[in-house]
């Protein structure tokens, strides 16, 4: 685990894709030259949110599988995909295909629970049985099952000159466990138990914890994983905070993400709303100053590997500077040695 000293494993990014209503093309084409710009500079991997019915990226599948055979070596990650809004079956074929093109890079992250603002359009999504969908994490087991090469089909064979397959095709070996799964505490045990990879982010669920300082929810949250997962079970944590480093940014840029911070600063004072959601405060400044500040934060000691989310509302030179930075400031700064191709 992290500490002054000894060398973060992985680092990486969380992106959300955003792009113009007027020119959608333009935006997904810049988040693939980002995509091939962090093969470029040796991260370990880049990940993409998921947004529905909103100007980010609403299929990051199909973004992925473009970026897959643009790149060689950098992990594809999903950070994360409502299952509420999927087939879970319909899905598998989607990553195993992706994993395939890939080369076996992909790493799908996936949640659960009612999509938001599902009553706007519930009907439409699915309009004869919206009122008794199942979104609970049966529908992350239905997609292990499918990945793992569980039967899905009563039949197997041949038909005329067409042959059929039991499992889902393609089936792509290892994909299963390289599925992620974030939440709180008892998400974190949950995905122990079930052989998923935990993801962490920049809000936490404070629940029964007794603390109300995010970094020692996190960590509580991690160290909950860890001790459920079995003996012998490989086990990777990300963390994920907003970390803006600075080293290269013009003075416009710096002032621009301080007052960025300080926007959302006053929501990481208090848990938020019936589920007690807790904010991470955004880090900005130096890459040193980052280190230290990371060194120190309980949540980051746990972690094997990072994902550290890019700013939703910034313009593309400032996401260059600051994957830039990222990677050569801020990873070497923690001990990060980027990767060849």
């Amino acid at each position: 685990m992290p500490r002054e000293g000894q060398p973060l494993d992985k680092l990486g990014f969380l992106t959300i894709g955003r792009f113009s209503e007027d020119d959608p093309r333009a935006g997904h084409l810049e988040t693939l030259r980002i995509i091939e710009r962090a093969e470029e500079l040796g991260y370990d991997s880049v990940w993409l949110r998921d947004r529905h019915l909103q100007f980010g990226i609403s299929s990051p599948v199909a973004v992925l599988a473009a970026a897959a055979v643009r790149t060689s070596r950098i992990e594809l990650g999903t950070a994360v995909i409502p299952l509420g809004l999927e087939n879970p079956l319909r899905l598998a074929e989607d990553l195993a295909t992706v994993d395939i093109l890939s080369g076996g890079r992909l790493n799908p992250g996936v949640s659960v629970g009612t999509p938001m603002r599902y009553d706007d359009f519930k009907t439409a999504l699915y309009p004869d049985t919206y009122d008794v969908e199942d979104f609970s994490k049966r529908r992350v087991t239905r997609l292990l099952d499918c990945l793992r090469g569980e039967p899905v089909s009563d039949f197997e064979g041949t038909v005329g000159i067409e042959v059929f397959s039991r499992r889902v095709q393609p089936h792509s070996p290892g994909l299963a466990g390289r599925v992620w799964y974030g939440g709180g505490r008892e998400s974190a045990v949950w995905a122990a138990q079930n052989g998923l990879n935990y993801l962490t982010s920049s809000v936490v669920t404070v629940g029964d914890s007794a603390s109300r300082d995010f970094a020692t929810i996190q960590a509580e949250h991690v160290d909950a994983y860890l001790a459920h997962v079995p003996d012998g079970a490989p086990a990777r944590v990300s963390q994920g905070l907003v970390v803006i480093p600075t080293d290269s940014a013009t003075p416009d840029q710096v002032r621009r993400y301080q007052a960025y911070a300080q926007a959302r600063y006053e929501r990481t004072l208090t848990p938020q709303g019936p589920r007690g959601l807790l904010f991470s405060p955004d880090l900005v400044g130096r890459s040193d100053e980052l280190a230290e500040k990371l060194y120190a934060h309980a949540g980051f000691q746990r972690a094997t590997e990072v994902a550290f989310a890019l700013p939703f509302s910034f313009e593309p030179r400032d996401y260059e500077q600051i994957i830039d930075d990222l990677a050569g400031g801020l990873g070497p700064a923690l001990g990060w040695t980027p990767k060849s191709a």
